[in-house]
């Protein structure tokens, strides 16, 4: 007569198995399609003349460190005002009912159709040489504000498409938020810029930070808008493509994606470990 005790560890393999199989597509494809073309990455950028020097030469080599250092801080003050953007956009909405809601959140969120070098194009007809802002700025004031070719253009392409894919975030946590907390600190004294503050910003924190890392991982990768802007944009998407196409230097375009890879690996980890959880924010 078999004991409780081993059919339930039957029962308790049979599970594993069934769940190991279950997960063995998705292993699969992980395998597949990221971690053998990612050791297959980090291999040729070791085979080139520097040898594994290419990727110290990556964040040594003047060249290559500036773009990083560009692309770091680009990325960070688009991600910065995104959030500042779509958080107060995003509250507003979900909070107020108004006739033309539903278009101007349609509006707001049309970039998405979009891909990066049409928001390019978009920023060229916007602010390039016969754009509507140098046309404005030369009947005004007789000079040609001509920005669409530099990195400010290309801050405003970004702005263009991270907006829109914040904001949807942002919107579906302020939906949730529990709207008692802020009338307790209404009773207590505190004012609009206070219970901004202190309630909703520490309630809407793990989207500001999944938002926030997806908005920094994006405009770290970003290519179409800058490829179609690049007259004098020197980031590392941009870097990566001249030395695979102009310079033939295919093991260090190799190390340079790679390290471009890890950093935005690094952002999206620390960014998911700061959100952690807030029970402030459920309904």
């Amino acid at each position: 007569m078999r004991r409780p005790g081993t059919r339930l560890s039957v029962r308790a393999s049979t599970g594993s198995l069934q769940v190991a199989w279950l997960l063995l597509p998705a292993a699969v494809l992980f395998c597949t399609f990221f971690l053998l073309p990612l050791a297959r990455l980090a291999l040729i950028g070791g085979s080139g003349p520097l040898g594994w020097k290419a990727y110290t030469e990556a964040l040594t080599n003047a060249r290559y460190l500036d773009s990083l250092l560009a692309t770091l801080l680009l990325a960070a003050i688009t991600t910065i005002v995104t959030l500042i953007a779509a958080t107060i956009s995003g509250v507003f909405l979900s909070r107020h009912q108004f006739y033309g809601r539903g278009l101007v959140i349609s509006m707001l969120t049309l970039p998405l159709a979009f891909p990066g070098v049409v928001i390019g194009f978009l920023v060229i007809m916007l602010a390039g040489r016969q754009g509507l802002v140098p046309t404005l700025t030369d009947a005004l004031f007789g000079d040609r504000w001509v920005f669409a070719y530099s990195m400010t253009g290309l801050f405003v392409g970004y702005l263009y498409f991270s907006i829109p894919r914040t904001i949807l975030t942002i919107m579906a946590s302020a939906e949730k938020l529990d709207p008692r907390l802020e009338e307790a600190a209404r009773t207590l004294g505190a004012g609009p810029l206070r219970i901004a503050i202190d309630v909703i910003v520490p309630a809407l924190r793990p989207a500001l930070f999944a938002a926030g890392a997806i908005c920094f991982a994006t405009a770290m990768g970003a290519f179409g808008t800058a490829f179609t802007l690049a007259t004098r944009i020197n980031v590392l998407p941009m870097v990566i493509y001249t030395e695979f196409t102009l310079q033939a230097n295919i093991a260090m375009a190799a190390a340079l994606s790679f390290v471009l890879g890890a950093i935005t690996w690094v952002a999206l980890a620390l960014a998911r470990t700061a959100s952690g959880t807030n029970v402030a924010a459920a309904g």
